[in-house]
C-alpha cells in the first residue's frame, strides 16, 4: 500500500464469521479537525475547478484530494466545489 493511502497507517484486523469464512479490514479512521491542521494554502474555488484538480495543483497529486476533504471537514468531495468563490483550506500533508 502506497504510504500516501488514508489507509496507510492504519492496521489490519480479520473477522471470522460463524462459517469459518476470514474477512480481512482495515480499523475505523478517526477523521481529524481541519482547522487542526496546519495550513498551507487557501484556494478560491472557480467555474470548472475539481477537487483532484485542485489537489494536483496544491499537493502534486490527483489521489490526494482526500487530504482536501479532511481539512475542510468534508465527507463528500463533491460539497467541496459546488459553491463558486469558496475558499478551501490546503492543509500541509501529515504522514
Amino acid at each position: 500500500m502506497a504510504t500516501t493511502s488514508r489507509y496507510a497507517n492504519l492496521p489490519v484486523l480479520t473477522r471470522i464469521d460463524a462459517t469459518g469464512r476470514m474477512t480481512s479490514y482495515f480499523s475505523r479512521r478517526m477523521l481529524p479537525q481541519g482547522n487542526d491542521m496546519p495550513l498551507l494554502v487557501g484556494v478560491t474555488v472557480t467555474q470548472g475547478d475539481r477537487l483532484d484538480l485542485i489537489a494536483a495543483r496544491t499537493l502534486g497529486d490527483p489521489e490526494q484530494y482526500w487530504r482536501i476533504c479532511d481539512a475542510n471537514n468534508a465527507l463528500d468531495p463533491f460539497d467541496l466545489t459546488a459553491t463558486l468563490g469558496r475558499v478551501l483550506r490546503i492543509a500541509v500533508p501529515q504522514f
